[in-house]
């Protein structure tokens, strides 16, 4: 029997990319099989090769949408997580922040985009702010639940010793919610990067979404489509990467 902890996550890397694998031949075989057009679906070699001659073009787009993800990811986790800190910490603040945040995670963060495009402009702060009130509401909700989660018998005992909210928070509360929060953290960064796209592609000076939308215009969906194969790649290795910190910070679960 095997005792590697990392056994797992081996085999659900090596699964992974056999599944990739697989679904890239079948794409392959039935684009050339079938004579298909670059407009319906162009061969994956065909893709992987606008890839590698627009591959510097692509790659500051890239740059481009993920500093503005990052930005907006770790601004939005700071406000999700204060907030959430604000409600358990003042219970009544729980009626007044809980029902505003609802409202506005209830309207499709992309109707916002005309709004904070006006505000903002064009450039990189619109991409973050955008993301930033995307994120939030997850991290909110995470943490929120994270913090809810703490046995109030184990928080009057400390109490009871002395202990001050300021050390309840640090040695309690934060080491229980911090699961549910890095949980929020690696299922928000995938939104992030979409969000990202979506508002460059409504209006931007840069990114895989405004290269997406350029292609568009010229009819070049050879060009779309290795956007999206690198936009996916960079969501692959930003979740990975919080997962792999998620897996060091909670090594108990």
């Amino acid at each position: 029997m095997s005792t590697d902890p990392m056994a797992p996550s081996r085999h659900a890397l090596a699964r992974g990319i056999f599944g990739g694998v697989a679904l890239f031949l079948v794409w392959e075989l039935v684009a050339r099989g079938f004579d298909l057009p670059s407009y319906i679906l162009p061969a994956v070699s065909e893709i992987v090769a606008r890839i590698w001659t627009a591959r510097a073009a692509l790659g500051n787009a890239a740059a481009y949408t993920l500093g503005e993800s990052v930005a907006g990811y770790l601004l939005g986790g700071a406000i999700g997580v204060g907030l959430a800190l604000c409600v358990t910490l003042v219970p009544p603040l729980r009626k007044v922040i809980v029902p505003a945040a609802t409202a506005v995670n209830s309207v499709p963060v992309v109707a916002f985009s005309p709004l904070i495009l006006l505000w903002f402009g064009m450039g990189m702060t619109s991409k973050i702010v955008m993301v930033a009130v995307a994120v939030s509401f997850t991290m909110f909700v995470s943490a929120l639940a994270g913090f809810d989660r703490v046995d109030e018998r184990s928080v009057n005992l400390m109490r009871s010793f002395g202990a001050s909210r300021a050390a309840i928070l640090w040695k309690l509360r934060l080491p229980t919610a911090l699961p549910l929060v890095l949980s929020g953290m690696r299922l928000s960064t995938v939104r992030s990067l979409i969000v990202a796209i979506v508002t460059e592609m409504l209006g931007a000076y840069g990114g895989l979404g405004w290269v997406i939308y350029q292609a568009v215009v010229v009819i070049d969906f050879v060009q779309v489509w290795a956007a999206i194969f690198i936009a996916s790649l960079a969501s692959l290795a930003f979740f990975g990467l919080v997962s792999w910190m998620e897996r060091r910070l909670v090594f108990w679960r």
